[in-house]
């Protein structure tokens, strides 16, 4: 069989819209282990492809980093298959909070350096010596402890949207960044206690032993992450701390979690949290836009970007040579972009 998708998106969508069967998201990470990542990334795709199973998995030297879609009546059977792989045996599943079964539309196992890109040098720090892992009940009582340094270790655009109350939530475009920034914002408070949170727990794994071995003495972080944080209090019937949705990374791009809308549109100001890609394939950028805008600017970011949408291709390159602004995700042009259309809202606000 082969050992990749053969298919173009529009005919995995196609199919995937087209199933009778519901499915169910899920996430799971371990730090094990795996002599020959090739092989073992082969073996799944072999297991999973059979089980229709979709997703996005990383896996490397140091272990397994997995988000996946699994058909709801072969679900008992892939758990099964988890625990028969030794090194995946009993592994802590985490399950979507809103769940259309839509989330993956084809299944990509990537064998990577690290399942998480930190840029972080593991030789020059021991990231076995994690923080405390606490429970979500012992989080959601510590997070109004004014004593207490709580800090949200996703992107910014990640906890623009969605965030615990109170939180510390660093500008950042990159998870090495961020590590970056919270070790020197708070390099003379490494006395204090500090609960670090993401939106699964794997990212407050490597953050944390990065802190302690930054000299930070009481570290702290949310086991399973926001998913399992959301799970537990509704199950507990308590009141969420965690304000917002939940950025996640697959066709959902995110999931309701309080209920409440915190972030704006980035083109108008209005309360608006869903995340989009620029339709201009040659941007791309990652913004928020509402409804309005989205059919104002067909779906573009910039008026610039709604004009190279629908010029042709000759223009088109004409247009990337012209235009001040570039063209691109990279972080610089991020940042640049991010920065305009929050003027820009401001600008309409006041008039």
């Amino acid at each position: 069989m082969h050992l990749y998708n053969r298919f173009n998106k529009d005919e995995l969508k196609q199919r995937l819209m087209g199933e009778v069967f519901k499915r169910k998201t899920i996430s799971f990470y371990r730090y094990v282990s795996i002599q020959d990542p090739l092989e073992f990334r082969n073996q799944l795709y072999r297991a999973w492809s059979a089980l229709d199973c979709l997703g996005r998995i990383y896996v490397a030297r140091e272990g397994i980093n997995a988000q996946m879609s699994v058909p709801e009546h072969q679900l008992d059977r892939f758990l099964k298959q988890l625990d028969e792989v030794p090194e995946l045996k009993q592994m802590p599943i985490k399950y979507a909070i809103e769940d259309d079964g839509k989330s993956f539309y084809k299944l990509t196992i990537k064998v990577r350096p690290k399942i998480v890109a930190d840029g972080l040098d593991d030789n020059a720090f021991d990231v076995s010596n994690v923080g405390k892992h606490l429970t979500a009940t012992e989080f959601h009582d510590l997070v109004d402890d004014p004593d207490t340094l709580l800090i949200d270790m996703r992107n910014h655009y990640e906890s623009e949207i969605g965030h615990f109350k109170g939180a510390i939530c660093p500008e950042a475009d990159t998870f090495r960044e961020e590590i970056e920034m919270v070790v020197h914002d708070f390099q003379d408070q490494k006395e204090r206690k500090i609960l670090l949170y993401c939106t699964g727990g794997i990212r407050c794994e490597k953050a944390s032993a990065y802190l302690r071995h930054h000299g930070f003495s009481d570290v702290n972080q949310l086991h399973g992450g926001i998913i399992e944080y959301a799970q537990q209090v509704k199950r507990l019937n308590l009141e969420s701390k965690f304000v917002g949705k939940n950025f996640v990374f697959d066709e959902r791009l995110g999931e309701t979690v309080s209920g409440e809308v915190i972030a704006h549109c980035h083109q108008c100001g209005r309360k608006c949290d869903s995340h989009t890609n620029c339709a201009n394939n040659l941007c791309h950028i990652l913004f928020i836009q509402c409804e309005e805008c989205a059919r104002e600017f067909d779906g573009c970011c910039t008026n610039e970007c709604q004009t190279v949408l629908h010029a042709s291709e000759e223009d088109r390159l004409l247009f990337v040579q012209t235009f001040e602004r570039k063209f691109g995700n990279r972080k610089s042009f991020r940042k640049s972009i991010d920065n305009k259309l929050r003027i820009d809202s401001q600008v309409a606000k006041k008039e």
